[in-house]
Parts: C-alpha cells; structure tokens; sequence
C-alpha cells in the first residue's frame, strides 16, 4: 500500500489504538505510520495521532490513527476522544496475561462511547517474545470469535503484521460505510458472509473475520 499527499484522499476515517499501557500501542502506530520503532518510546501521555493514507478499490482512504494513553489516571481525558471514532484496535501484550485480561473492560468502554458498525480489530502484539508467551493464540482466537471482532498477532519491532492489521481494519471501515451509504447495513440477508482471511508466514496468525465483512 502505497502513502498518499495529505490532501489527495477521498474519505477520512478515525481509528483509536486502546489498551493497557506498555503493549506497545505507539510503536505499532509508528511502525503503520512512519516505518519506525523505538526502543526507548516513553508512556504517551493524553493523546497523539498520526496519519496515513492507503488505496482501496478505486478510492483513498486516509486513517487518523489516535493513540490513547493505557495508564487509568488518562481515562478521563481520552474518553473523550472516543467521538467520531469508527474503528479500533484493541491491543494486549502477548508475554502479559493481565493485559489480555483487561481486553474486555476495554471493548466495554470502546462500545458505550462509539456507534454499533465500528470496526474493531483485537491486536495481540510483541509476537517476537514468543518464547514468553502468556496468552495462547486459541484464547484470543475464541475471545474474538465471542465478540465478533477481527484478530491479529503483531510484532511492532519486527514489523510483522502491522500493515495488514491497519489495512484491514480501515478497508474493512470502508466496506461498512459503503453498505450504510446504500442502506443495507443493518440488513443481515443483504450482506456478504464472513471468512477467514490467512495473511501467511511462520509467525503470521489469520485474521478472524467479523460476519458481514468481507475482503474483495
């Protein structure tokens, strides 16, 4: 996928990364953004956004990616920052097991504050400390399956993932959007089945996908 003037897009779209503090939720947002990753990244305080844009179909689409700060005493000023969000990704620390815990407290609160078609991608990261792993694939795998939301394994530092898991969630904003446009999104019988997409690799995890999204 290819980065695009700033001015040059046809729809934008607001995504927030949430998650307990320290899973890596601004490399992963540097990693989409900027190609970058530090090791020595600090807590982010309040919010931070960054941007970039991707072609889907005939059209661009630019995601305001928001980075919300993990740590409770921020909770009351990114709450805020939940308006006119229409996509997310959830992210856990894989070596962490109180992080995956924490997940749906986090999902409870993304969908208090946000509209019923928002996209949400459950994103278990640091994927390259497989050797710590805390978190199975298959417990991920059944919690997302149970709350019906897309699931991806990344590595920020390795880059592994990051794109697609990005990329889909915003191509997957685009499909729901379009179907809103033409008034079919909360008709169950007009829209497409939902499969399973397999990205390959080793160390890649398919993203389980939520019924009636569906890739081209």
């Amino acid at each position: 996928m290819g980065s695009f003037a700033d001015e040059d897009y046809d729809y934008l779209y607001k995504v927030v990364l949430i998650g307990d503090s320290g899973v890596g939720k601004s490399n992963l947002l540097s990693r989409f953004s900027k190609n970058e990753f530090s090791l020595d990244s600090k807590s982010t305080i309040g919010v931070e956004f960054a941007t970039r844009s991707i072609r889907v179909d005939d059209k661009v689409i630019k995601g305001q990616i928001w980075d919300t700060a993990g740590q409770e005493r921020y909770r009351a000023i990114t709450s805020a920052y939940y308006r006119g969000t229409v996509g997310a990704l959830i992210v856990y620390d894989i070596t962490r097991k109180v992080t995956f815990e924490n997940v749906e407290r986090w999902l409870k609160e993304l969908r208090d504050h946000t509209d019923q078609n928002i996209v949400v991608m459950l994103v278990g990261n640091k994927a390259d400390l497989s050797h710590l792993r805390a978190v199975t694939t298959d417990e991920a795998t059944s919690f997302s399956e149970r709350e019906d939301v897309f699931f991806m394994e990344t590595s920020a530092l390795e880059a592994l993932n990051v794109e697609k898991a990005f990329t889909e969630v915003l191509t997957q904003i685009y499909r729901v959007m379009s179907r809103k446009a033409l008034g079919v999104a909360n008709d169950p019988a007009l829209l497409p089945k939902g499969q399973t997409i397999d990205i390959g690799g080793k160390d890649d995890v398919s993203a389980m996908k939520k019924p009636g999204c569906c890739s081209k």
